[in-house]
């Protein structure tokens, strides 16, 4: 489906927007299904799903660093709409997930690993058996615990899946780049307890003007209410131990690209400051020479969150998503 022959009533639009969000969005949100799962080390990962037994396809929503998935309900509503079923969950640390140190605010965990372990047993614990098709679509850090999740676990049931904006790389300053994972490594180990990164804080919503994730301002709005309402989902900065087993785990990301078998599309924000590009070039490139199925789009005036971004922006991500997952099945 190209721009040109998108069909805008298929999607919530930014001009209803403050309209849907409180009416059909909440109605459909209000229907959900939701609990918490022990985890293996005695955890409680929150989690939710919205299901229609008419919908014979499902979607795993895997969402980024400082994410719930009551931020999410938007394009909960959008894809079921679409007749998928929505499957997703908060990671440990963070939304209503267990926070795992004192400084609740603080991004941490203590081995990257965690993520994926929480994210097998939760796929684990909904049963996605029944559908004729399974789908992932992850963003930013929720890119980077998929493919590693895909990676590790080749007995996995998706059939296709889509990173917006994947944190394969963390934008980082070009002359710290090179000693990045030694100097966080070195800072984690040394610290008494768990600290900032540099440059890092307590949850502090920027302003609209100079916000690094979307240009869409009722999108920015709202989901900064939220957090305002349900001050439970805040989180702040990453720890300097987060960053450190961040970065490895994007490297590996890159390395292993040969274990992502299934059909793969990478969603690239033109204008996205938060996780590093280049690193998702180089992903894509190194994964098609194993998998012919894989392909980078880049949108050109997207900010780091896409799947927030101004309608035009945004649509244009749906429909792309929307037509790999359509592909995937024939």
């Amino acid at each position: 489906m190209s721009q040109e022959n998108t069909t805008n009533s298929s999607y919530t639009q930014e001009p209803n927007f403050s309209q849907l969000i409180e009416h059909d969005i909440k109605q459909l949100w209000q229907q959900r299904e939701e609990g918490f799962l022990q985890s293996f080390d005695k955890k409680q990962l929150y989690w939710c799903k919205i299901t229609s037994p008419q919908h014979t396809k499902a979607i795993v929503v895997v969402n980024g660093r400082i994410e719930s998935c009551w931020k999410y309900q938007e394009l909960f509503f959008d894809l079921f709409q679409q007749g998928f079923n929505i499957y997703s969950f908060d990671h440990r640390g963070q939304g209503l997930s267990a926070r795992l140190i004192d400084n609740k605010q603080m991004g941490y965990v203590a081995e990257f690993q965690n993520y994926l372990t929480d994210m097998h047993d939760l796929i684990e614990h909904f049963n996605l058996s029944q559908y004729q098709q399974r789908f992932l679509l992850a963003h930013s850090m929720g890119g980077a615990v998929s493919a590693r999740y895909l990676q590790t676990h080749p007995e996995h049931l998706f059939d296709a899946v889509a990173f917006s904006a994947p944190m394969f790389g963390i934008n980082v300053p070009w002359q710290i780049r090179p000693i990045a994972i030694t100097l966080t490594q070195v800072l984690a180990a040394t610290a008494s307890k768990p600290t900032y990164a540099p440059g890092y804080s307590d949850y502090y919503p920027k302003p609209f003007e100079d916000n690094p994730l979307t240009q869409s301002e009722v999108r920015y709005r709202w989901f900064r209410d939220l957090y305002e309402q349900k001050p439970e989902l805040k989180l702040g900065g990453p720890s300097t131990h987060w960053v450190w087993q961040s970065l490895m785990a994007a490297k590996q990301c890159i390395q292993l690209t040969r274990q992502i078998t299934i059909p793969t599309l990478v969603l690239q924000g033109g204008k996205d400051t938060v996780v590093s590009n280049a690193a998702q070039i180089k992903f894509i490139a190194r994964l098609a020479k194993t998998n012919p199925n894989s392909k980078l789009l880049l949108i050109n005036d997207a900010k780091h969150e896409i799947l927030f971004e101004k309608d035009e922006l945004r649509n244009q991500a749906l429909d792309a998503i929307l037509q790999h997952f359509a592909n995937a099945g024939r």
